[in-house]
């Protein structure tokens, strides 16, 4: 077992407009990314565990074989720069992912 950490590139969060973040993985070789894509953890529930949200709340988990990566949007708690944002721009959510155990 690797973190997915070890196993990828980049990982990422930004702002997918003022209501959605999207993280992002990226890997530099084939076997990485689909041993992650191919075990299967990368999916609503565990989406859901790690961020504490309802499924209806992941929008959607993209996987591109030719970038050699995924992303996960989800919708954010509050608005961009409402009150409330602990994140403006969406950089620091890839956290909880980073240790995930593939």
């Amino acid at each position: 077992m690797a973190s997915l950490f070890e196993l990828a590139k980049i990982l990422r969060s930004k702002n997918s407009g003022p209501f959605e973040l999207t993280l992002d993985v990226l890997f530099d070789n084939e076997e990485s990314y689909f041993r992650v894509k191919e075990s299967g953890k990368i999916n609503i529930d565990t989406v859901c565990k790690l961020y504490g949200i309802t499924e209806d709340r992941v929008c959607n988990i993209v996987f591109f074989d030719p970038a050699l990566g995924f992303k996960i949007t989800i919708l954010r708690d509050v608005s961009s720069g409402t009150i409330g944002d602990r994140d403006v721009y969406g950089a620091q959510q890839h956290a909880p992912l980073m240790n995930l155990e593939v």
